[in-house]
């Protein structure tokens, strides 16, 4: 399997198996699971204490205590699911393929569609909200959408004006006063005014960056492709390489309550930092299981791949 088609299956057009049916559902509809955990998950979130994690097939679990997992009551949609975010513990969206926007409004029990288009090949990779009613979607060919009524109605535009290529927005972060978006051939974008205007800061990096974080001494990490980590201690200004010890691609950032830094990716990789980013050690997962995505909780460290929730084994 190609390094990079757990983030982005986009790129290849490939669909992770499902776990087994429990019953026939209609098309607009995510089906109901027998095995809810070995669920493909893509990316996941806190909803407060709540664990929310969504994926192939409008698939969308829940977890209270990060070991036990059910499926949303209510899904209806089966395109992929590629980004969440809740804006509180019981306000959240999540977005992805053909053009699919949900929204809930009861910590992700139920779920309603706010924007769908089947067959327009549009793909939405990262979304964050800063308020109930302003939130921001990026994706596919430098495309991004804004909304000022908590999703009732969106506005599109492309993120820079005058590329000839536009490269794909993967990740969107906030700073200190602050937005970031990660993106291809070591390019990122900054914004200053809530996301209103946007400038191109190029790396020497050439590869992807997959994911972002901005930490609590303010400085701001970036990773992704081949194992590539950059750090920021000037708001994004300029960025300096840092060795990670792997040439895996890195799929997500989190960081602990104590400061630790836990980046997970492909190949079963691990890095800490235990320095705010400065340095890394790394290791494998003797499994080998291409990491997907993480959450850190009051219980601990929740990890996810293709097959759904991962054991952990730090």
């Amino acid at each position: 399997m190609p390094h990079f088609v757990l983030l982005i299956p986009l790129l290849l057009g490939i669909h992770f198996p499902i776990a087994s049916y429990a019953e026939q559902v209609p098309p607009q509809r995510a089906p109901h699971l027998i095995t809810p955990e070995r669920a493909s998950v893509i990316a996941a979130t806190l909803a407060k204490d709540r664990i929310v994690a969504v994926g192939d097939h409008g698939i969308i679990l829940l977890s209270d205590d990060g070991k036990t997992f059910r499926q949303a009551r209510s899904v209806p949609s089966r395109a992929t699911l590629t980004s969440v975010y809740f804006i509180d513990e019981k306000s959240g969206w999540a977005a992805g393929y053909d053009d699919t926007i949900l929204m809930t409004t009861d910590g992700g029990e139920s779920w309603r569609l706010q924007r769908q288009a089947p067959g327009q090949n549009k793909v939405w990779l990262s979304l964050r909200f800063d308020s109930p009613r302003h939130g921001l979607v990026v994706g596919q060919f430098g495309l991004l959408l804004e909304t000022h009524d908590g999703g009732a109605t969106w506005q599109e535009r492309q993120l820079a004006q005058n590329e000839s290529n536009p490269r794909h927005l993967m990740h969107i972060f906030p700073g200190k006063d602050q937005l970031f978006i990660a993106s291809e051939a070591g390019a990122l974008y900054r914004s200053e005014d809530g996301g209103r205007n946007w400038r191109q800061i190029q790396t020497e990096c050439r590869g992807s960056f997959w994911t972002g974080l901005a930490l609590d001494d303010g400085g701001i990490i970036v990773a992704g492709m081949r194992g590539n980590i950059y750090r920021s201690d000037d708001r994004g200004t300029s960025w300096k390489k840092v060795p990670s010890g792997t040439q895996q691609s890195i799929t997500a950032i989190t960081q602990r309550s104590d400061g630790i830094l836990r980046l997970v990716g492909t190949g079963g990789t691990h890095l800490f930092s235990t320095d705010r980013g400065r340095s890394f050690s790394s290791s494998s997962r003797q499994d080998r299981t291409d990491l997907t995505t993480l959450v850190s909780t009051r219980h601990g460290d929740v990890l996810f791949d293709h097959k759904g929730v991962v054991k952990n084994e730090h």
